[in-house]
C-alpha cells in the first residue's frame, strides 16, 4: 500500500472511531463531531474528502442514533428539526480547519478547537431560538436561548478539546514514530 493510501485510510479510520464513540454514553454536548470536522479539514488533502467525509460520519452515526439507538421519532427518519444548523456549523468548523490549520502547532489546535466550539454553540443556539417556538423572536428571546445553552457549553468545549487532542495527537503520534511519513 502506498503512502498517501495510508494516511488517507489512517485518516479515515480516525474519523469513523470517533464518530463511533457517538454512540458511548456521555455527558450532553461531549461528542467528537467539531474535533471530526476539524481534523478532516486539517488533514485531507482532497477538500471535497474534507467537507464530505465529516459530514458524512455525522450523518450515518446520525441514523443509527435517532433510529435505533434511542427512536426519538416515530417512524425512520434521515434528517431530524434543526439538523441544518448542526451541519451547517461543522461545515464552517471544517473550513476553519481547511485554512486556518495549515500548520499543525499545538497553540494553532488549540485555538481553532475553541473557536469551533464557541461557533458551534453560537450558531446551534441561534437555530433553537430562530426555528423553534420556545423563545419569543426578540432579542430578549435571543439572549434567553444563549443563556439557557450555556450549561450545555460545558460538555461542547471539552467534547472538542478531548476530541481534537485525541486525533491530531493520535495522527502526529503516528507520524512521528514513522508509521505514516510526513507529507
Amino acid at each position: 500500500m502506498n503512502k498517501l493510501n495510508l494516511k488517507f485510510l489512517s485518516i479515515l479510520a480516525l474519523i469513523f472511531l470517533a464518530a463511533f464513540s457517538r454512540i458511548i454514553p456521555h455527558m450532553p454536548n461531549f461528542t467528537p463531531v467539531g474535533a471530526i470536522a476539524l481534523f478532516g479539514g486539517a488533514y485531507f488533502t482532497n477538500k471535497y474528502y474534507a467537507f464530505l467525509i465529516p459530514i458524512f460520519s455525522l450523518w450515518i452515526s446520525d441514523l443509527i442514533i435517532n433510529n435505533f439507538l434511542f427512536s426519538f421519532y416515530s417512524g425512520f427518519t434521515f434528517f431530524y428539526p434543526g439538523f441544518e444548523w448542526q451541519y451547517s456549523s461543522f461545515l464552517l468548523i471544517t473550513l476553519i480547519g481547511v485554512k486556518y490549520l495549515n500548520v499543525k502547532s499545538f497553540k494553532n489546535i488549540f485555538f481553532a478547537t475553541i473557536f469551533s466550539s464557541l461557533l458551534f454553540f453560537i450558531i446551534t443556539n441561534f437555530g433553537v431560538w430562530f426555528s423553534g417556538s420556545m423563545y419569543p423572536k426578540n432579542l430578549s428571546g435571543l439572549l434567553m436561548c444563549y443563556l439557557a445553552g450555556l450549561p450545555f457549553y460545558k460538555g461542547t468545549i471539552l467534547g472538542f478539546v478531548f476530541y481534537s487532542t485525541f486525533l491530531f495527537g493520535f495522527y502526529e503520534t503516528l507520524k512521528y514514530k514513522k508509521i505514516l511519513h510526513h507529507s
